[in-house]
């Protein structure tokens, strides 16, 4: 089977169910895959685009204990909410998967063929614990500084570094919820997952995978395996989650990211049967004989874990499954220069940016500015006027001179190209193609080749020949391929612009076959902005 003909399975990082998705967010993973996929279906693969609400975070409890909330009805108005902000951002995905009985038998049944192949091991841990509480603390209930980087950190990975700090690695504990509870250290038996055992099948993974990272984030993986691997927590003592079904381990919880395989296994079930496509088993089609191209979209804090933790996840169910093609990671997306931050109340939701802003001007600006390799930074200011200044001024003069050119054209009759306008097109096409490919996958590229051809097509409209004849160096024909080539290449950011194209019966399907004959359309307009002042006014939060 070619790359051209594989499927492919594009997972976007599991959001915590303890919020919406605010534009930093949105800019990364959620708008990254989104892209990718559309590029992909335009291409003639068959893709699915999904993700699931990571619903057993501790930080559900402890953003819910912030805000007088019980965590089962956080999880349920959170969900809503991200499931909103998906359909008004315009991505494929058909929903999000319910997490319901379906979900759990999916997570145990993953777990258990492990433990029953031996792959888990007992451990004696020292964990933090709050005393007054009386209450074991991990990721999100507990905070302390980072003993890689020194930074302010929560437990398991630390947000600024990417380094994992489990058990008693976190320097100076505090409990989330009330910081005055004195924190010490007791000794706790869990189950494992031996991240060591697994080195050598990383290192080769690695060796032929690497490149495919960007540079900060293969940095860090990098790094994190020149030095002894951590055991992965399989099994943790906690309340919020799934209660792990192991003898050795009573009454303790699943711990919530060793969930993220099964969890993106029973995602990509569900998407593909609310398309038509469903399966006899949730894991088929990530089996390795299924053969399909997996590709991950996630934060730079999120490297270990997808990274490391969750291809350990797979590896230890030996061949059985297949293993990513390539993690697209993102950098931090600022606001007015200072992270997003729910707490401050410095942040925008994504689903209000979109009611004041159209989504095809929102997911351009995103896809441009984003921060593919470095830290990022949104205004609304700079919303406005980078939007007006390089996409919509220069594309609708586009669309005018476009539509001047067809003066006298006969609507209902094919217009033929020429060799060299077939050629212009395949060549811009090739250009395209280098920034939706992986492992060179960049939204901003392709948004800056965007505003590139507008200036192009521009002259090209004006030196269209209105006599017909042939004396001038453009004919109408090849203007319209050249502009159909670049909504085909636009249409992966810009969906309500292919939308309309597409209503009018136009082919958008990225393909090097350039045709000799092309119907006449309408070359569509962009609505405009407006510059916005004000504050930023958080109305629910997100950790």
């Amino acid at each position: 089977m070619t790359t051209r003909s594989r499927p492919a399975i594009v997972v976007a990082a599991t959001p915590t169910s303890n919020g919406d998705l605010h534009v930093g967010h949105m800019s990364g993973p959620y708008l990254g895959g989104d892209v990718y996929a559309r590029y992909l279906r335009a291409t003639g693969r068959q893709v699915l685009y999904t993700t699931c609400t990571d619903d057993s975070q501790s930080y559900v409890v402890s953003t819910a204990h912030r805000r007088g909330l019980a965590p089962d009805e956080l999880v349920r108005t959170s969900m809503a909410k991200i499931e909103r902000s998906l359909d008004a951002m315009g991505t494929l995905m058909p929903g999000l998967p319910p997490i319901d009985d379906r979900y759990r038998a999916t997570v145990l049944d993953f777990l258990k063929e492990l433990h029953a192949a031996g792959r888990f091991h007992l451990r004696k841990v020292q964990l933090p614990y709050a005393r007054n509480a009386g209450a074991f603390l991990y990721d999100g209930l507990v905070t302390g500084t980072c003993p890689s980087c020194l930074a302010s950190s929560c437990g398991g990975a630390c947000e600024n570094c990417g380094h994992p700090n489990n058990f008693d690695e976190l320097l100076d504990p505090k409990y989330t919820i009330d910081p005055s509870d004195t924190v010490v250290y007791r000794e706790c038996e869990i189950l494992v997952l031996p991240m060591e055992d697994y080195r050598e099948r990383l290192t080769s993974y690695y060796a032929a995978r690497t490149p495919r990272w960007r540079p900060h984030a293969r940095q860090l993986i990098g790094e994190l395996l020149s030095k002894p691997l951590p055991d992965i927590p399989v099994t943790i003592p906690g309340t919020w989650g799934i209660a792990a079904p192991f003898p050795e381990t009573p009454g303790q919880i699943v711990y919530p990211w060793v969930e993220a395989m099964p969890a993106s296994m029973y995602a990509t079930w569900w998407t593909a049967t609310q398309l038509g496509r469903p399966t006899a088993e949730v894991d088929e089609l990530w089996r390795a004989d299924h053969d399909a191209e997996l590709v991950y979209f996630h934060g730079f804090d999120n490297v270990y874990h997808w990274g490391l933790v969750d291809l350990v996840m797979l590896l230890a169910h030996g061949d059985k499954y297949t293993t990513p093609e390539s993690n697209v990671c993102n950098e931090f997306y600022d606001l007015d220069g200072e992270k997003f931050s729910t707490s401050r109340n410095h942040l925008i939701w994504s689903a209000d940016l979109l009611a004041e802003v159209p989504r095809d001007l929102v997911r351009f600006y995103l896809a441009l500015t984003g921060p593919e390799f470095q830290r990022a930074n949104f205004t609304r200011e700079s919303l406005h006027t980078t939007t007006t200044r390089r996409l919509i001024t220069p594309w609708n003069d586009l669309a005018e001179a476009i539509a001047l050119a067809m003066v006298g054209v006969d609507g209902t009759r094919p217009l033929v190209t020429t060799e060299a306008g077939r050629w212009r097109a395949a060549t811009v096409l090739k250009r395209f193609r280098l920034c939706y490919d992986l492992p060179g996958f960049s939204m901003g590229r392709a948004a800056e080749t965007i505003v590139t051809q507008l200036g192009r097509l521009r002259s090209l409209a004006d030196a269209v020949d209105h006599r017909r004849n042939g004396a001038a160096p453009t004919q109408p024909g090849d203007l319209l391929l050249e502009a159909r080539t670049l909504l085909a290449c636009a249409a992966p950011i810009l969906v309500d612009v292919a939308a309309d194209v597409s209503a009018q019966g136009v082919d958008l399907s990225i393909s090097d076959d350039m045709p000799a004959e092309i119907r006449p359309f309408r070359f569509p307009s962009l609505p405009g902005t407006h510059a916005h002042a004000g504050q930023h006014v958080a109305l629910d939060g997100v950790s």
